[in-house]
């Protein structure tokens, strides 16, 4: 079953399981499936994908190629390459270790190294984007492996052209970091207080990873098998997105909300205050699903769900938030083999 590969802990049967422990494995096995016309879906950490019931009637690739090197380096930077399927958090703490800054405030996020760039992984004011110097990746296209800049990787919020994208499998991802032993300037509100300094001061790095890890830690962010509150995809939902316009309507009949400016006159909004205020609080419970009883993004199974009844609560929680405030919140991980 493809619950025992995803955080979840859901997932019904695959046609096949193989594993790729290399680079070249893993394109080969890619380029045989693209020959033969046949499915294959990649698999490395499984911690940002929710997978049906049915499971996947095809080929799973299991992505386990690792490793970290430096590629280049000057006086003031580095430029690191990981392996696709590197764990993340591992290459946080070896760039921590090393006193290289620039993804420190990513500790503590599970999934591999090779997904990071997929969704633009973010928390806490840093945002792979703001490191990343290439991606490279196989086109199923045109067969053969590319170094993608990143224009052309067109990160978004929590996106890429590698989400929902099937075409490309990315290989290896470098990070240009800060040989610096404190961290990037502090951007989020919430960091900064628990740190005791002011928004875009500097930290040691260790500092602001431990910090970071304790704060991901008290949401049921950091893996952790004994605790259900864990066994999730991390954020359900993305921080909606609204013009202005609508932004200034929504507050005029609903009162002030909490906020952040965007680009272009843009407002996002956070998603798990628009949960709690349309009535759904932690721990919320469906039939052996709920809410995180830590954090409102964070939809759980408790051990006796299914990814039908997972579903089902993000259906209620979507609906009953497009009823309160007309905002649509949409699904932050890939859904596979089912939908909202």
């Amino acid at each position: 079953m493809l619950a025992a590969y995803t955080t979840l802990r859901l997932g019904g049967p695959a046609g096949t399981v193989t594993t790729a422990v290399d680079t070249d494995e893993a394109v080969g096995a890619v380029r045989e499936a693209t020959v033969e016309g046949r499915r294959i879906l990649v698999l490395a950490g499984g911690s940002n994908v929710v997978i049906g019931d049915a499971g996947f009637d095809g080929e799973v690739l299991l992505l386990r190629n690792r490793g970290v090197r430096v590629v280049a380096q000057d006086a003031g930077e580095v430029v690191v390459r990981a392996a696709a399927g590197e764990p993340w958090d591992d290459f946080v703490g070896y760039a921590v270790s090393n006193g290289w800054s620039g993804v420190e405030c990513l500790s503590g996020i599970p999934g591999s190294a090779g997904a990071t760039p997929i969704q633009n992984v973010g928390a806490y004011g840093q945002e792979v984007a703001h490191t990343i110097a290439a991606v490279h990746a196989y086109d199923r296209v045109s067969d053969e492996q590319l170094v993608m800049t990143p224009a052309e990787c067109r990160f978004g919020y929590r996106s890429s052209v590698f989400k929902h994208n099937d075409r490309y499998l990315v290989t290896a991802v470098d990070f240009r970091l800060r040989r610096d032993g404190r961290s990037a300037p502090i951007r989020y509100a919430e960091l900064a207080r628990r740190l005791g300094v002011e928004a875009g001061d500097r930290v040691p790095l260790e500092q602001a990873r431990q910090t970071v890890l304790k704060l991901r830690a008290g949401k049921g962010m950091v893996l952790d098998p004994e605790d259900r509150d864990t066994w999730s995809v991390g954020s359900f939902f993305t921080n909606p997105v609204v013009g202005a316009a609508f932004f200034a309507e929504l507050t005029a009949a609903r009162g002030e909300m909490p906020h952040w400016p965007g680009a272009d006159g843009t407002v996002k909004i956070p998603a798990a205050w628009l949960i709690e205020q349309a009535g759904f609080p932690k721990g919320f419970a469906g039939a052996g699903v709920s809410i995180s009883t830590k954090h409102t993004l964070a939809l759980t199974n408790r051990g006796s769900g299914d990814t039908a009844a997972l579903l089902d609560l993000a259906r209620i929680i979507r609906d009953g938030v497009r009823e309160r405030f007309g905002v649509e919140l949409h699904p932050e991980p890939v859904l596979i083999n089912c939908g909202l």
